[in-house]
């Protein structure tokens, strides 16, 4: 979808098309938060996903700042995922609330993707791009090519001519940091990627990883989406707070609200808390990941808010802290996943 978050509220807001509009936390860009989505008259302001509100104001100053309202775009999201279900003899599987692959068999997929952008303008009012592939790493890259409201091509072809000379960080799963590793074993463009020797990868990243990304290089992988239920293996919680908390009984009474909707959210679930994971930044910006196995599944808040705790402390670090988040992994279902 494109500009997805925007466009939902440009659907109830009219009058703001056109304009620079930001959506992120509660529309305050004074306060501590991020942006989720800009629209693409922020862009131009250099406005990103991720960029703090405070940034984002000094770089867009004529913007619209407008809250997060999740309700809304999950309807929307829903609404979207339905009228996608519905072209005939499609697999879907989804992505996110805003994405998802599409497979069809079809003699002329230009078309299909225009079908498919028709069908959700009409069911939704929202426009997409859509990426076409002969795997799932092609299509989902491809659809970068295509935004906003367009198709683009990208298949085993034309592969080389449009990424070859384009850096790793193109490649979809492959950020910063698993760039920067690979530049320092000389690997720097997708078609280093592509034809590096698979040993080479094993021995720098490992016998899964290596070949993995060996084969995201050449766009490979599956070339069939997969529209089994998703089945979530934790749910996390997680609060920015506008004046930071100093001192360890203020920490501990974060964790202990963030505990009670985390468990909440597992009970409804009916599985039990097996894992606590902790997030932790610590200002102005030092985040943190810590995780631990609980002696046995549980429902108890205190239980979790304690192994979160504890995590802290064993952090041993009395800097102020800008942002919690505790997640719980569940026991698997029954069956497995």
């Amino acid at each position: 979808m494109d500009q997805f978050l925007v466009a939902v509220e440009l659907l109830r807001r009219p009058e703001l098309v056109g304009l620079p509009v930001v959506v992120g936390g509660r529309g305050d860009p004074t306060e501590r938060a991020v942006v989720s989505t800009a629209s693409y008259e922020a862009r131009e302001h250099g406005v990103r996903s991720g960029l703090a509100l405070k940034l984002a104001v000094r770089r867009c100053p004529d913007a619209v700042f407008l809250p997060v309202d999740f309700p809304v775009y999950e309807a929307a999201s829903a609404q979207v995922m339905e009228t996608l279900r519905a072209t005939p003899g499609a697999v879907v599987e989804v992505l996110g609330w805003d994405e998802a692959f599409v497979g069809v068999e079809t003699g002329d997929p230009l078309a299909a993707a225009r079908g498919i952008q028709a069908a959700v303008l009409e069911a939704t009012g929202l426009h997409c791009s859509v990426g076409i592939g002969d795997t799932l790493v092609r299509a989902k890259i491809a659809t970068d090519f295509g935004k906003p409201q367009g198709t683009f091509l990208l298949t085993r072809d034309n592969w080389m001519e449009v990424m070859g000379e384009r850096p790793t960080t193109a490649l979809w799963g492959v950020g910063s940091k698993i760039g920067g590793r690979l530049d320092a074993i000389g690997i720097r463009t997708v078609a280093d990627l592509a034809g590096a020797e698979e040993s080479e990868l094993v021995a720098a990243f490992g016998p899964t990883n290596g070949p993995h990304l060996g084969r995201l290089g050449r766009g490979g992988g599956r070339s069939r989406p997969d529209d089994t239920p998703w089945v979530a293996r934790a749910h996390g919680r997680e609060t920015t707070y506008q004046s930071d908390l100093v001192t360890p009984e203020e920490v501990r009474a974060a964790l202990v609200e963030l505990a009670t909707r985390v468990v909440d959210d597992c009970r409804r679930e009916d599985r039990q808390v097996a894992r606590v994971h902790l997030k932790i930044r610590f200002a102005p910006f030092f985040t943190f990941t810590k995780v631990r196995k609980l002696a046995a599944p549980t429902y108890d808040v205190e239980v979790v808010a304690q192994t979160a705790f504890e995590l802290y402390l064993a952090l041993d670090d009395a800097r102020p802290v800008r942002l919690l988040g505790v997640r719980g992994e569940m026991v698997p279902p029954e069956g497995g996943y």
